[in-house]
């Protein structure tokens, strides 16, 4: 655990130095976000903050690698740098985009391109978990599984960046979520405790952290399309690569109590993590698609939108989003792994309370519901 805290704190001390380097190459180079009709921002903020986050990242999986703990696992190693070199890849694409707003099929091209860097090098499902027990689909067919997973991870969290602080918290709850049950798992099997999945997660979660500070509200930097496409990248590989080295045989169907079997966490995890950006672009979709305009047509209808145009203040919609992140994401570890009553109750008990701070304002808060 010493190795892993380390870890996180590089990432994150890392990325919270590079991210002032990088506010000013933005602006040197004019990568700057417009106020636009749909915007939330009121001045316009430079980009780029998808490099401090890349760097904090090599500069976690750098420290890791030297380790006497991580840094002796050579399949951790082959991983991790297949990942760093993917999320190489698709950072640039959104440089680019962020320097010269790319349309959506060259954006997708590059998505693609990055996604099939990690596929080729061996990051994809090796096996499904599923109620009736683990099945092996063909090599392909889990190739394109996972290539149509990585993708749709990029793009919900690249919707969800709409406001200061929202994409690096929901990502930082989510890599923290996953590198809990993934390392608790392993500590209670006596299984390898080194996997790529808990070193990508730690410093994803660091890397976000370190982040933050610049980008919460009001923020003095955004992470643009270079950070949004990467630690949806990074957040979607680690859940993958943990079918890759875990045998599904040794998983038990009983932890703590629970009912739930845990060898169905690494499916069901990834979805409840990225539950809120998969729900936003979901419904996105539906929305203009059924209004007959594109599904890549920008608008101002987003989760966060609407709770701010319910009244909550834009700090306020970035912590609710937070909460319910985190309610999903622990509430599935919790009741996967040690399903008590008084988990359940404790679950339930936030449950509540996320719901009554979502829909109930104080009076002096209340806005009437902006028309769309």
């Amino acid at each position: 655990m010493r190795e892993y805290l380390l870890v996180l704190f590089v990432a994150m001390a890392t990325t919270f130095l590079l991210t002032g380097v990088a506010r000013q190459i933005a602006l040197r180079y004019g990568a700057v976000a417009k106020v636009r009709a749909r915007d939330v921002h009121k001045v316009p903020i430079p980009y780029f903050g998808g490099l401090s986050i890349l760097g904090g990242l090599i500069a976690g999986f750098a420290v890791a690698s030297s380790l006497p703990f991580l840094g002796n696992s050579l399949q951790v190693a082959h991983d991790a740098r297949a990942i760093l070199v993917g999320g190489v890849v698709i950072c640039a694409v959104g440089v680019v985009d962020d320097l010269y707003e790319l349309d959506a099929i060259t954006k997708l091209a590059g998505e693609v391109l990055a996604v099939g860097v990690l596929v080729v090098q061996g990051i994809q499902l090796y096996w499904l978990p599923l109620p009736g027990g683990v099945i092996s689909p063909s090599p392909a067919q889990l190739a394109v599984l996972t290539a149509g997973i990585l993708l749709v991870s990029c793009n919900a969290v690249n919707f969800v960046d709409g406001l200061d602080g929202l994409a690096a918290g929901v990502t930082a709850i989510g890599a923290t979520a996953f590198f809990t049950y993934s390392y608790l798992l392993n500590v209670h099997e006596n299984l390898d405790r080194a996997t790529t999945s808990t070193l990508i997660t730690v410093a994803l979660a660091g890397a976000c952290l370190g982040f933050l500070p610049h980008n919460f509200f009001p923020a003095r930097v955004f992470m643009g399309d270079s950070g949004a496409l990467l630690i949806g990248l990074m957040l979607a590989a680690s859940t993958i690569s943990l079918t890759g080295q875990m045998d599904p045989n040794a998983v038990p169907y009983e932890v703590g109590g629970s009912s739930l079997l845990p060898a169905l966490l690494p499916l069901v995890l990834p979805i409840a993590i990225l539950a809120i950006p998969a729900l936003d672009l979901t419904m996105a979709y539906v929305r203009r698609t059924k209004a007959g305009r594109s599904p890549f047509a920008a608008d101002k209808q987003h989760l966060h939108h609407r709770l701010m145009q319910r009244g909550h203040s834009h700090r306020r919609a970035v912590l609710l989003m937070y909460l319910w992140t985190a309610l999903i994401a622990y509430g599935v570890v919790v009741l996967g792994l040690v399903l008590y009553w008084w988990t359940a109750l404790v679950v339930l008990a936030v449950a509540v309370a996320a719901v009554l701070l979502t829909t109930g304002l104080p009076r002096r808060s209340r806005k009437p519901l902006a028309k769309v």
